[in-house]
């Protein structure tokens, strides 16, 4: 199966699904391997950039559609995304975008539709760039320019003033780079970066993570050097920097209440012993395999658990606690930007009143003189910052103890670590670090 139509099955099992866009994605990507790795790279490209472009190419396709976007057969609307994308956004010369697509839908079965796909990408291909509404309504404008939902853009530009949430926007269109923290149990993260460079991997150290490593483009990590060895785990830099802010004493058992997919559990299990806790017991092999990986099995054992409930007893007594609380997920649009279709405004509140329930279970299990540290991938205050302030007022026995760590500078908002997607390349990211006082 050539790689636009390998695309088109991956956008249209995506939309028929509701599953994630790099679940899908692996999932064919192995059933169907492409004979040339280049063709792998090629379906990431396409199929993410017209992910994070859909709106944008959803209003110039509606432009020449005779019928509703809604109502198009799934792999219809994927090629004619597909299509436009490249003509779009790649340097594909338009009349082969055109000519490969339409070729690719009938690869796929549809070659009934492929009058229709054909007659819509060559107007496309005639527009000098993506059709976009007037200037004037700054939301609308930017909400199609940078394919955003707009009750998204009206709150960030509310929020974040009109320059730091277009910069926010323009980089949930950016790929990521891929990133890895230094599995610290066993080599530093001086040592791992020369031995990468040594092995001719171009990589560099993260800027503000003091265990982040940055890799250049590899296509599949796993063959990576010191992945099979178990020296590195991917991770965000601004995830890494949750578990950096938490500085947990190092003789402190640790309870991560919310631990799928693990990044943080096995971060956490470096130096601590971790129970890892996920409502999915299905997720609890993700976390176990990994942990296997890094050499860390001993150190972190995994349950299922709701941790809106009582934890048992029998699991002993815990010093500190990670609450990596269920949320939006709006700092990570650049990671999954079918998630910014997804979620509706409505969901905030919904996700806020979960994790107060989260929140007041955990700190009920924690001892006095102990630490909690409440993180969350979103960039909404009302997941984040009003979320700890509302429980420290509900709550006279805790209080926000930020970290003393000499010579890191971690970026803060007063007591809370907080990164925004933006130029400097984060996710986003709130943490607070809470110390229950008696």
């Amino acid at each position: 199966m050539n790689a636009r139509a390998l695309a088109i099955n991956v956008l249209s099992r995506v939309r028929a699904t509701d599953a994630y866009l790099n679940v899908v994605l692996d999932t064919l990507l192995s059933e169907t391997p492409p004979k040339d790795p280049r063709d792998a790279a090629f379906v990431t490209e396409l199929t993410y950039g017209s992910t994070r472009r859909q709106l944008t190419l959803d209003y110039a396709i509606t432009r020449f559609a005779d019928r509703k976007l809604d109502a198009l057969e799934d792999k219809v609307l994927a090629a004619l995304r597909l299509g436009a994308y490249q003509i779009f956004y790649t340097r594909v010369p338009a009349r082969a975008a055109v000519a490969e697509t339409v070729q690719a839908l009938k690869e796929v079965g549809l070659t009934r539709a492929a009058g229709f796909t054909n007659a819509i990408l060559r107007k496309l291909a005639d527009l000098p760039a993506p059709p976009l509404p007037s200037a004037s309504d700054v939301a609308e404008h930017l909400a199609v320019r940078e394919s955003h939902p707009k009750w998204l853009v009206e709150r960030w530009l509310r929020q974040f003033g009109r320059e730091r949430a277009e910069a926010m926007l323009v980089a949930d269109n950016q790929a990521p780079a891929v990133v890895v923290r230094a599995n610290t149990s066993k080599v530093t993260r001086d040592a791992l970066l020369a031995q990468l460079q040594e092995a001719g991997v171009e990589a560099k150290a993260t800027t503000v993570s003091p265990v982040g490593i940055i890799l250049p483009p590899v296509g599949r990590v796993e063959d990576v050097y010191g992945y099979a060895e178990g020296l590195w785990q991917v991770q965000d830099e601004a995830a890494q920097l949750v578990g950096v802010y938490g500085a947990i004493p190092e003789t402190a058992r640790v309870l991560d209440a919310c631990a799928a997919p693990g990044g943080k559990s096995c971060h956490l299990a470096q130096e601590h012993e971790v129970v890892a806790v996920d409502l999915h017991a299905n997720k609890l092999r993700k976390i176990e395999s990994e942990a296997k990986r890094l050499g860390l099995s001993g150190r972190l054992k995994a349950y299922a658990h709701d941790a809106a409930e009582p934890f048992p007893e029998e699991w002993g007594e815990f010093h500190a606690f990670l609450v990596d609380a269920p949320c939006s997920g709006l700092g990570t649009l650049r990671r999954h930007p079918e998630l910014r279709y997804r979620r509706k405004e409505e969901d905030l509140s919904r996700l806020a009143t979960l994790q107060r329930r989260i929140l007041e279970n955990c700190q009920e299990a924690v001892p006095a003189g102990g630490l909690l540290v409440y993180a969350v991938c979103t960039v909404e205050p009302q997941e984040a910052q009003d979320q700890v302030e509302m429980f420290l007022r509900s709550h006279p026995e805790w209080t926000a103890e930020p970290p003393v760590l000499p010579g890191l500078k971690l970026p803060m908002s007063q007591a809370y670590l907080r990164t925004l997607p933006g130029p400097e390349g984060f996710d986003g990211f709130f943490a607070a670090r809470l110390r229950k006082l008696y």
